[in-house]
């Protein structure tokens, strides 16, 4: 079974990290968050330097198959997220000694 970092475990790093409360550290994580959520809302791309891109893409209206019935419906155009991993976190990745230097 894989580990999952969720977002109080990224809160609980950055407070130790920083020696903060953890409230607080809550607080700038849900912020953080919020901030990239809210640009990707406008259409605006968020490039996180030596982390990755978050961009939105338009999906197409298109013909589908529903599954149960086998009748043809349409699916109406949509949007969705994409992530591109930035070069430096791909080669922290597959960095195999801790020799990598990310944060």
């Amino acid at each position: 079974m894989a580990n999952i970092l969720a977002k109080s475990d990224i809160a609980r790093i950055v407070a130790e990290k920083n020696n903060l409360p953890i409230k607080q550290s809550e607080e700038i994580v849900k912020n953080v968050f919020c901030i990239i959520t809210e640009s990707l809302q406008k259409g605006e791309d968020v490039n996180i330097h030596q982390f990755g891109n978050f961009k939105i893409k338009e999906r197409a209206a298109r013909n589908g198959i529903n599954p149960k019935t086998k009748e043809k419906i349409k699916i109406p155009a949509s949007k969705a997220v994409s992530f591109s991993v930035s070069k430096s976190v791909k080669e922290a990745v597959n960095c195999k000694t801790s020799c990598c230097k990310t944060c």
